[in-house]
């Protein structure tokens, strides 16, 4: 729609019944508004076409060749977790490709507010690229309902419109499992990422349809849910070792790395007691003791095809929505009993 077409907030604010000056404050997320005044302005808003960050880029006429990094994670859990630094070169290496800058923001959720109005709000950032969201982040349906082209780095089940790039982790985690039963191992534990994470769900999905699929019991007290942090991993095995199983799956590496801590400090042995297997194939696994056999996730694709991906939605040489599910293998090291 172009901006000689587009209904001025006059018009919206007219048919919604409120002052320009209301409307005003609901597109830019003010306070001092009703919901039930909000939620009227939103229907009008989306009623006559209005998408207030679309007109006003193209009333600027300008391009700031900036794309926003937005990851809902406290800054030492980014730090001390190697999955982001390999998808942030990924994707730092597509942008430099086509001369984009980078502007890299870490956002706990309940700071989203403020930075939504201080960044997107500026028309600062062209585009957004958003890595390990919640389910519930209320970021995504605020991009999507003003008109900001985004993509996500992991699979969004709630909004369909939603450009998305993720890996195949319900697959990669029967392979995980489904090996761990061929070796003979029956009671198959398995340590979980967040549940308020689309990781975390459909990892542990992949445990249970290799569980029924090979004519096992789906045992309650064989789950424990880990937060994707080596500490995580280690009081999620303390738990599970009271269930005495003979083999655990963690939903990644450095959860893995804290089973493993936990299980030796419980004075067994990995793999002869307890097999283990991890996510991601982070270069810590390959030199754990035992080196960890794991699910290897293209981390640095995963980056760069989001961008790659945003970067056609920017040049309108597609339509939304885009998907891209890249595959997992997994490597098999001593930490399940078997290199072959």
């Amino acid at each position: 729609m172009t901006p000689s077409n587009t209904p001025t907030l006059e018009q919206i604010a007219k048919a919604a019944g409120v002052s320009r000056s209301t409307v005003s404050r609901v597109i830019n997320d003010e306070p001092n508004v009703s919901d039930a005044v909000r939620e009227r302005v939103w229907r009008v808003v989306k009623e006559m076409g209005y998408h207030p960050h679309a007109a006003a880029r193209s009333l600027a006429g300008r391009r700031t060749k900036t794309l926003g990094i937005v990851i809902p994670q406290a800054v030492n859990t980014v730090f001390s977790d190697p999955y982001f630094s390999r998808v942030l070169h990924g994707i730092a290496d597509a942008a430099n490709e086509q001369q984009y800058h980078m502007f890299l923001a870490m956002v706990p959720p309940h700071q989203e507010d403020d930075f939504y109005r201080r960044s997107l709000r500026s028309q600062m950032l062209e585009g957004v690229v958003i890595i390990s969201a919640f389910l519930d982040d209320a970021l995504i349906p605020r991009l999507h309902r003003d008109d900001i082209p985004f993509v996500v780095i992991g699979r969004h089940p709630t909004i369909p419109e939603v450009n998305y790039v993720d890996v195949d982790n319900l697959h990669g985690a029967l392979m995980a499992v489904e090996h761990l039963m061929r070796l003979g191992r029956r009671r198959i534990a398995t340590i979980t990422g967040p549940m308020n994470m689309v990781a975390g769900v459909d990892r542990l999905e992949g445990w249970k349809a290799a569980l029924r699929r090979n004519g096992h019991v789906v045992d309650e007290t064989l789950i424990a849910e880990g937060d994707f942090t080596e500490a995580g991993g280690y009081l999620a095995m303390q738990q599970l070792l009271q269930q005495k199983p003979d083999a655990v799956f963690a939903a990644n590496d450095l959860m893995a790395i804290g089973a493993l801590r936990a299980i030796y400090e419980a004075e067994l042995r990995v793999p002869a007691d307890i097999a283990v297997v991890g996510f991601d194939d982070a270069q810590v696994a390959a030199y754990s003791t035992p080196p960890l056999t794991t699910v290897r996730q293209p981390i640095y694709k995963l980056g760069r095809t989001a961008a790659e991906l945003l970067f056609r939605i920017l040049e309108g040489r597609t339509q939304a929505p885009l998907r891209a599910i890249l595959p997992t293998e997994l490597v098999i090291r001593a930490s399940c009993g078997s290199v072959m």
